[in-house]
């Protein structure tokens, strides 16, 4: 295992903030399994603790036991679109993860993303993080490592690089109410995402 995948995996574990690269774009993460390494990430970034986080899950079954109850329709939405460039909403009735939810905290963010090698690497021993992208609020999200601003950078304890990334942030998809709702055009048609979930509830 390469020295910065282990620096990261010891400080997710410690409660501390790493940067990943995420299919999508860099992150600021942390662990999600507590409430105050959260704090501590939304206080580096200067973020609202009104507004929700998502949980990046290293794979189905992993995302599945963070949230058991994503079974019935959840389970079948989450299997259409998961792994995939794609941050689901879905419904939380046990209120897992509150501190992640904002002022709902009867739905949760919840992705699978198919990882670059490294940040796979680091997922696989943690198996799952809370995760936000590595920029100021409202600043354009970085595509690469050197474009997270230095005082997020200096602010983490770890950094994993992966080169360049798309730079397109997940596509957001609320399915915790009777309809759809697209929260964000991103890195995939939601318009496609929509009909590949409709089919497999069908």
């Amino acid at each position: 295992m390469d020295d910065d995948v282990k620096e990261a995996v010891a400080a997710i574990r410690a409660g501390k903030t790493v940067v990943l690269p995420t299919d999508t774009v860099y992150g600021l993460c942390a662990t999600p399994y507590s409430a105050a390494p959260v704090e501590r990430l939304y206080s580096l970034k200067g973020r609202g603790a009104e507004q929700p986080t998502a949980l990046i899950a290293s794979d189905l079954d992993m995302l599945f036991e963070c949230v058991p109850e994503l079974r019935g329709r959840a389970g079948t939405i989450a299997r259409a679109l998961l792994p995939g460039p794609y941050t689901l909403v879905l419904a939380n009735p046990a209120r897992r993860f509150r501190w992640l939810c904002g002022p709902n905290p009867a739905a949760i963010g919840v992705r699978v993303p198919e990882l670059p090698a490294p940040a796979a690497a680091v997922l696989a021993q943690v198996g799952a993080v809370a995760a936000t992208s590595a920029n100021a609020p409202g600043g354009p999200d970085p595509r690469r490592l050197a474009q997270v601003p230095e005082a997020l950078r200096s602010g983490v304890a770890a950094e994993v690089d992966a080169g360049e990334l798309p730079g397109t942030p997940s596509t957001v998809l609320d399915f915790s109410g009777p309809e759809p709702r697209v929260l964000r055009e991103g890195a995939a048609p939601a318009d496609e995402a929509i009909a590949r979930v409709v089919a497999a509830l069908a």
